[in-house]
């Protein structure tokens, strides 16, 4: 526990950052996780549904800067490459 007041604000900030990005971080990854199911299933048109959310879901979190804009879009080469392998 800090001793400080702005090391015990620090602590409130921290806290506030780490909520806002858990939560933008659940929204990417359970729309991640629905694209990989579609994939499984074989299931095209969800696939297709699925990809433009998960895609919006990894940009949304770039803007809210929780995760940086490199790892969102390496996120998105790989799950294109995967929708693309399954279509085949």
């Amino acid at each position: 526990m800090p001793i400080k007041d702005a090391g015990k604000k620090y602590m409130k900030v921290t806290l506030k950052n780490t909520k806002k990005n858990r939560k933008v971080r659940g929204a990417y990854r359970s729309a991640v996780k629905n694209l990989e199911k579609a994939v499984a299933d074989k299931d095209t048109k969800k696939i297709d549904e699925y990809l433009k959310l998960s895609q919006k879901a990894l940009d949304k979190a770039v803007q809210k800067k929780a995760l940086k804009k490199n790892t969102a879009s390496r996120k998105k080469s790989r799950l294109n490459k995967m929708v693309v392998a399954a279509k085949k």
